[in-house]
This record gives structure tokens, sequence and C-alpha cells, in this order.
């Protein structure tokens, strides 16, 4: 049946209560990017980090968010599709893999994860990570950070994903903005594979026109739908 990439970006999630860097009046906007969201902003003051990403990870264990419908027709296409498939997200937040998705790459990393800033090893970590965190594996102070890639980062597993990407016969991106690199130059390695190029989105992004087919409105709406009549043609 062929193989399926597909992209989700801040647009999946936010339908679910999970502000994007663009919300106005949301969390991002009352932050400066270059003081929680990037390698020197960490070291420059770790508590405040910290602070932030605990209040993220606190929304997700909560239950305050959940899956929303584009979340769990995802999971329905991953299993029912007989072909190969990849979800790669940009989120860091947990709801794909609560609707059940399994054959999943976090690009940019997990929110309920932690890694040891000495031997980068990750684990599992649904609480606050405070100066009082030890590393699981070590038991040291003072070692944990968010499992998350931060700016000036690079993003995790590009090698299998370029190679998914060079091999997929149907690329799907859904709620992204289109402007952030590497993701936004998928749609491109796609084409090159030949691969039919799908944009779901609540407006057109800036990559718009490098996609073949352009599907706008609510994820939560229309992605059931191309989700139920994709399955129903491999049938």
């Amino acid at each position: 049946m062929g193989s399926i990439v597909i992209l989700t970006g801040a647009g999946i999630s936010q339908e679910s209560g999970i502000d994007t860097f663009r919300s106005e009046g949301g969390v991002w906007s009352k932050v400066k990017l270059e003081d929680v969201a990037t390698p020197e902003g960490f070291d420059r003051n770790p508590k405040l980090v910290q602070e932030f990403y605990n209040d993220r990870r606190r929304q997700l264990v909560s239950g305050e968010v959940q899956p929303n419908a584009a979340h769990i027709a995802l999971a329905r296409l991953e299993k029912e599709w007989r072909g190969e498939f990849l979800l790669v997200t940009q989120n860091i937040d947990n709801l794909h893999s609560e609707a059940g998705s399994k054959r999943m790459i976090h690009m940019h990393g997990e929110l309920m994860k932690a890694r040891n800033l000495e031997t980068h090893d990750v684990f599992d970590w649904g609480g606050d990570i405070t100066e009082n965190s030890k590393c699981p594996k070590s038991g040291k102070l003072n070692v944990l950070r968010p499992h998350v890639v931060w700016f000036g980062e690079m993003p995790l597993d590009m090698d299998l994903i370029y190679s998914s990407l060079s091999d997929c016969d149907i690329f799907i991106s859904i709620g992204t903005s289109g402007n952030v690199y590497p993701a936004s130059g998928f749609v491109e390695e796609a084409s090159l594979a030949g691969a039919r190029t799908i944009e779901i989105n609540l407006e057109p992004s800036i990559g718009a026109s490098s996609f073949e087919e352009k599907i706008y409105g609510k994820a939560t709406e229309v992605l059931p739908k191309f989700v139920a009549e994709l399955l129903l043609k491999q049938s």
C-alpha cells in the first residue's frame, strides 16, 4: 500500500488547549524564548527554565489536556494502514502517545522525559525537576534537564526521518507554520522521492506552494474525514 510519513506541529495540539509559540496571551508570550528555550538561557538561570517546563509538564500530568479527534484519527491511521507508517512530531507533549500512536519520532524531544546533562541518558519523568532531583541511574543531583530540543540544538533522529522521507509514497503535514527548519524542508525531500504531498492546516503555511494538495480547516474536523477516506481507498 505504500509508505506514509506524517509531520505534525503545534496546531494539532492547540485544539487540545496547549499554547503555541504564536498564541496571543499564551504562556510563550510571557517569556523570552532566549531565556527558556536555549542552552544559553539554561546556563544563565537553570531554575527559571526548570520551573517553566515544570509548569508545562504539570498541565499534561493533571489531565487538563487530552488528545483530540485529530490525534485519535492519526492513531487509527497507523493501526489500520497496511503499508509503512511513521509519525514525526515537532510537539513535546504526550498527546499522540495518549491517543495510541506508537510508530513515532519526537524530533524536538519529550516533556515527559528528563535527560542527564553529563551522560545524555534519557529517563521517563512525570514530576518536577528541581535542585533536589536525582538522576535515576547515577543518583547525582543537579544533572537533569528537560528532554527538549532548544533553539540552537540539533533535532533528534534526523537520519531516520530523512531516510523515511526519501522512500515515502505519501507525505502529510498537519498543523505546522512552515517556518521552522529543518521540518519546513521535509516536503521538498518527499517531493524528490515522488511522494504525494498534502498540507492540512488551519490556513496556508509559508511553504504551502510546495504541496500538491491542500486542505484547510480545524484538524479536529478535517483530519478524521481525510483519514477515513484514505483508509477506504486502500480496501
